[in-house]
């Protein structure tokens, strides 16, 4: 798991639970991990003979975000070595410049020579071997290379820069690291090596007794040596406090532009408002594409990551940014989707941040029989998300723009993959990405898109595709109630399959026949099953919070599923939909508070939480997440104007 993470568009940095850099992506948001799996930068303490890692025991670390900015707040004290540290971290906004401000406090009545050691190790282009690092005495600074990818690493402590150095080789011919280096206090000044490469820097810092000093260390990133000094020597000359204060006013300045009443709101839920739109925006690259997770710790256990763009988790994020007041950034992920939809109208299961084609477990083929390896409410969601779009915006020549290459094509194509007899959408794999078949919620989210896609066409003034669309999506919705929907019960089925009727109950059925509007919020049918659902699901954890399905074993310990953010605000979303008085909003007010006390310190939220110990598991942060608490605050808000309690609650045009 994440603590921190800190983001421009084409550097994230990502911090653990003690600070450390445990992930480093560029020049795009999710590509290249320039740390490999199990590596760290380490930060250390040598003090009155002896060395201590923060991660050793001793050390009390809290990591945390500071309000309405993305820089971190953290602190990590040693009462045995009377030392204390805090750190304030940013990923510079403008350019590709991660800075991190170290206060060194001695908490003793006596005078100490204390060295801060800060260590780094890379396996960049996501591979380990020929790497090169190198002491340049001129800077001075340490810089490690491998290709088109650099890394030039410095630090200072009032005004004198770092002289003790050392570079050597991790993981490879016996060696643990440069790290052991620094156990006796003084490091060797090696100059260069090459191969699996590692480094340590360290700073002497003098302190009375109570006193604190600060130093400052950094790490530029360029795609050659010169650029990586350019950024260097920009830095100085601009000065680390100087990147610090501007870079903190400018996430104040974007997640502060629209004067939300927040009205019944507590200061806990305003501000993981606020981080959580700041964490959507940043695992976004400056190409458009919203990574799932920068979280990589799932590479040390399992075969891959989450640090993919899959189309629909990223269409809500857009969804959540254009809902927000940000059109402009939101522009940019559709942008994408339109260079890397497939010439016959879909997407595939998710790509990488480059536009280039992600892994898969999906099939071409499976019992002999050919099949697209598609979820295809993902590109449902696209279309939809694109529709609300300009509905925000207004702008209609990028909605034009996309028209024939995007929207067209993927209108033609959900219109056209459909079942001849049943009308409902041909099979493709559900959201949860596991199973094949004609879900609820892939059926709903088509009969959305296309009537999002009828929407489009109309006001571009293609009156007969706009018909024809609308034709589908009555004929979808029409076998949606027909085929998918148990009137015996009062339940959706979650699919059909090629085996017969999928009756789990799940919670994404019910809420795609709510979210897409197959069905009016008030209908009975809706009501009943939405309630039998949320009850079902919730039932199985003393925590609350709602499973995504019944027997639900990811990530599960024993019998009972987990509970997911997303889920649970998926019914916040309903509820807020039906309340018709203020009243009514009080449950809706206890879901923001599940989610905001079960939040991490600095503010991170994961995908979900172990249903019995209700600490957080899987990758976090999880975007989703964020982009599903944000999008249900500002439905709250937006339904306190619509009850006459703010005359603009929600201030967003």
């Amino acid at each position: 798991m994440r603590s921190i993470i800190l983001a421009n568009g084409s550097l994230l940095v990502a911090l653990d639970g003690a600070g450390q850099v445990r992930d480093i992506y560029f020049p795009h948001v999710g590509l290249e991990d320039h740390v490999g799996a199990g590596m760290r930068h380490r930060i250390g303490v040598f003090v009155d003979g002896s060395l201590s890692w923060i991660t050793d025991a001793g050390w009390r670390v809290e990591v945390a975000c500071e309000e309405e900015s993305l820089r971190s707040a953290i602190t990590a004290r040693n009462d045995a070595m009377g030392i204390e540290l805090s750190f304030t971290d940013i990923v510079y906004n403008e350019s590709p410049i991660f800075l991190r401000r170290i206060e060194a406090h001695n908490l003793t009545d006596r005078f100490r020579e204390v060295k801060l050691y800060l260590g780094a190790e890379f396996s960049m282009y996501r591979s380990q071997g020929g790497d090169t690092g190198y002491y340049d005495p001129e800077l001075p600074a340490i810089i490690h290379y491998k290709g088109e990818r650099v890394f030039l690493i410095s630090a200072e402590v009032g005004g004198a820069h770092f002289t003790d150095y050392a570079v050597g080789l991790s993981g490879i011919d016996g060696k643990e690291g440069t790290f052991r280096d620094a156990e006796d206090g003084h490091l060797s000044k090696n100059p260069v090596e090459h191969g699996t490469v590692d480094s340590m820097l360290s700073l002497t810092l003098e302190l009375n007794a109570g006193e604190t000093k600060t130093a400052h260390y950094w790490l530029t990133a360029g795609r050659s040596v010169k650029e990586a000094k350019e950024l260097h020597a920009y830095l100085l000359h601009k000065t680390p406090e100087h990147l610090l204060a501007t870079t903190g006013n400018y996430w104040k300045a974007w997640v502060t532009k629209y004067d939300w009443s927040f009205h019944g709101l507590s200061e806990k839920h305003i501000a993981l408002f606020k981080k959580s739109l700041m964490l959507v925006r940043a695992h976004m690259d400056n190409d458009g594409g919203i990574i799932a997770s920068a979280d990589s710790d799932m590479l040390e256990y399992g075969k891959d990551t989450y640090a993919y763009i899959w189309p629909r988790d990223a269409a809500y994020s857009a969804l959540t940014l254009d809902r927000a007041g940000d059109p402009n950034i939101a522009e940019r992920f559709f942008s994408f989707c339109n260079r890397v939809i497939d010439e016959k109208g879909y997407f595939m299961h998710k790509y990488l941040p480059d536009g280039a084609l992600g892994s898969s477990w999906h099939p071409w083929i499976k019992d002999g029989k050919p099949q697209l390896p598609i979820q295809e409410d993902e590109t449902a969601l696209v279309v939809y998300a694109l529709a609300e779009h300009y509905r925000h915006s207004r702008d209609l020549e990028f909605i034009e723009s996309l028209d024939n290459p995007l929207l067209e094509k993927a209108a033609i194509f959900m219109l056209e993959y459909r079942d001849p007899d049943t009308k409902l959408p041909l099979p493709s794999y559900d959201l949860w990405e596991e199973k094949r078949g004609v879900s609820t919620y892939t059926a709903a989210s088509v009969f959305g898109a296309l009537n999002a896609a009828a929407d489009i066409a109309s006001v571009l003034g293609k009156t007969e595709r706009a018909e024809a669309y609308r034709t589908a999506a009555t004929e979808v919705q029409e076998a949606i109630m027909t085929h998918l929907y148990d009137a015996e019960s009062g339940l959706f089925l979650k699919m059909k399959t090629s085996h017969g009727e999928d009756r789990t109950i799940d919670i994404s059925s019910v809420y795609g026949v709510f979210a897409f509007g197959v069905l009016p919020v008030d209908d009975p049918r809706l009501v009943a099953a939405f309630e039998k659902t949320a009850d079902r699901l919730s039932a199985s954890s003393p925590h609350t919070g709602i499973a995504r399905y019944e027997h639900d074993q990811y990530y599960a310990v024993g019998d009972r599923p987990n509970p997911w953010f997303i889920t649970t605000l998926w019914y916040a979303e309903y509820l807020i939909a039906r309340a018709k008085t203020v009243d009514d909003l009080q449950p809706v007010i206890e879901i923001f508070d599940w989610v905001a006390s079960h939040a991490l310190p600095s503010g991170m939220l994961s995908e979900q939480l172990d249903a019995t110990s209700c600490e957080q598991v899987s990758v976090s942060p999880l975007t989703w997440s964020h982009s599903g608490y944000a999008s249900a605050v500002i439905s709250y808000l937006e339904k306190l104007e619509k009850l006459g309690v703010c005359v603009a609650c929600n201030p967003v045009p």
